[in-house]
């Protein structure tokens, strides 16, 4: 599975799933936040795929710390690599698209406070 942020759009009250259709689509759930069945499976994929990113992540680094790994070990490492980032991707722009949208004053606020704090 890979993922392609262009192909799934973020569509306001559908959450993208963190796995496709066997067509390789995205898959999208309507759910009105009541923590559903479905929505709970992909809260624990969503967790997994961020514990198997970290684990990658570890993985890799320790490939390129090694001196003397060859092609065949980098290239499995960065197909690993590219594949757990593409799921962190997802999960990151599916966490987002659920984040309550700040109403326009309530950004000119935040940024005003934020110019004002000492640097």
């Amino acid at each position: 599975m890979s993922y392609d942020r262009d192909a799934a759009p973020v569509w306001p009250g559908l959450r993208l799933l963190p796995w496709e259709s066997e067509g390789g689509k995205p898959c999208f759930l309507s759910a009105d936040g009541a923590g559903g069945v479905l929505s709970r499976l992909a809260d624990e994929i969503e967790a997994e795929q961020l514990c198997d990113g970290a684990d990658v992540l570890k993985g890799a680094v320790a490939v390129l710390d090694d001196g003397k790994a060859g092609e065949h070990a980098l290239r499995l490492a960065l197909r690993a690599t590219t594949q757990a980032f593409g799921n962190v991707l997802r999960v990151a722009d599916s966490r987002g698209a659920r984040l309550p949208v700040a109403a326009d004053d309530d950004r000119e606020a935040d940024e005003r406070e934020l110019r004002a704090q000492p640097t």
